[in-house]
């Protein structure tokens, strides 16, 4: 994988967790982040682990918030200059169940943050940056995205819009920005406990690989569909998830 030295990126949701883990994985490839959260303390800390403000500005808010959004592109080119790699990560779930019982405030949040929310970033970036001197995206999706999944089938929904979006997004922005999406399993987070918690092992012995993801594993491919090694990709869908969707899981 080539360097990405100096050039910047922004990754929303990024305190902790797949987002943290891609900051992290950026930084060490030499790039400079801005990263968002809603809290202000674990951010700050999250930036201060990533190697202090000359790698790294933390930038709290809702990712669906479009006075946040506007800030955080002023203060990257601000910052840092420039503004070449977005990463859309923040996702939401905060209903489980049957999708028919989910009242459409909740359907309408949960699109807001994951499809709608990303088109924003996207389109914000262009304007001020990658329209005219090219870029990479990528889009945190699920394997969600890709097949029933139930208790979280809104999540699942909304996910498979996210996949969608990839590919318009990838075909009307080509050949200055590229437009990628991840698609992971199971990851150890605190998004995910829910999914795992308690049966830990029981669970990663439905996936090929015997284990669950970690963020890493999830950063490693983000980092790979922004470098230069991946400039003949856009419009993909990388499923990063054990091989458990070989055999039909979840």
């Amino acid at each position: 994988m080539q360097s990405l030295k100096d050039r910047v990126a922004i990754v929303t949701g990024a305190s902790r967790g797949i987002g943290f883990g891609v900051a992290r994985s950026l930084v060490d490839a030499g790039a400079k982040v801005v990263i968002t959260a809603r809290k202000p303390d674990p951010l700050a800390e999250a930036v201060e682990q990533l190697g202090g403000e000359s790698v790294a500005l933390g930038v709290p808010g809702k990712a669906d918030d479009v006075d946040h959004q506007d800030e955080v592109v002023e203060r990257a080119l601000g910052t840092f200059g420039r503004i070449d790699f977005l990463v859309n990560n923040t996702g939401i779930n905060p209903v489980y169940g049957p999708i028919l019982d989910v009242e459409p405030e909740a359907a309408a949040k949960i699109f807001g943050v994951n499809v709608l929310a990303p088109l924003a970033w996207t389109r914000k970036v262009r304007d001020a940056w990658m329209g005219e001197h090219g870029g990479a995206i990528v889009n945190v999706s699920s394997i969600a995205g890709l097949r029933a999944s139930p208790n979280i089938g809104m999540y699942g929904v909304s996910k498979a819009a996210l996949l969608r979006l990839t590919t318009e997004l990838a075909q009307e922005l080509a050949p200055a920005i590229r437009v990628n999406a991840v698609a992971p399993a199971v990851v150890k987070t605190s998004f995910a406990t829910a999914l795992y918690a308690e049966r830990e092992d029981e669970v990663a012995s439905t996936y090929p690989m015997k284990r669950l993801g970690v963020p890493s594993d999830v950063a490693g491919a983000v980092t790979f569909l922004l470098s230069d090694g991946a400039a003949w990709i856009t419009g993909q869908t990388l499923v990063v998830d054990g091989g458990v969707t070989l055999g039909g899981g979840l």
